[in-house]
């Protein structure tokens, strides 16, 4: 059994595809967006408040991990959420353009039957690394184990 960076233990014989940790701050590549989400960061930093969340794919399964810290080191609330293959609708990605079509943001975004559809900034990343994550996503869901 392995623990990941987000704190999660893997069953035995379970293996990790990938972890994608989510920057909660920066919701796109957009140089303005990027120096609000830095100045809200830094103002929650100096606050003591930490926001985490994590998409883990494994060979089996999908998890989504949300924490809340506040004074620097005192969990208030944390979700571990299991994607349920029937509960899925759809998986993909999205491609915006930011700085007027000079860069591209990918978004791996899903929908489930109830709620609304979630979406995660994927850093650094180009068509076929969103590509690659998506796939990655739905063979982890609909794989029988």
């Amino acid at each position: 059994m392995s623990t990941l960076k987000s704190g999660f233990t893997l069953a035995e014989g379970e293996k990790l595809v990938m972890e994608i940790e989510a920057d909660v701050w920066i919701v796109s590549s957009n140089l303005f967006a990027r120096i609000a989400g830095f100045f809200q960061k830094l103002i929650a930093l100096l606050l003591g408040v930490k926001r985490k969340r994590f998409l883990i794919i494994t060979d089996r399964r999908v998890i989504e991990i949300n924490s809340d810290i506040i004074c620097w080191c005192i969990t208030v609330g944390k979700t571990v959420s299991f994607i349920m293959p029937r509960s899925l609708v759809e998986v993909g990605y999205t491609r915006v353009a930011t700085c007027v079509c000079c860069c591209f943001d990918f978004h791996l975004y899903y929908r489930q039957l109830i709620g609304l559809p979630k979406s995660l900034l994927l850093k650094k990343a180009d068509e076929a690394e969103a590509v690659r994550v998506v796939e990655a996503f739905y063979h982890a869901v609909n794989t029988p184990s």
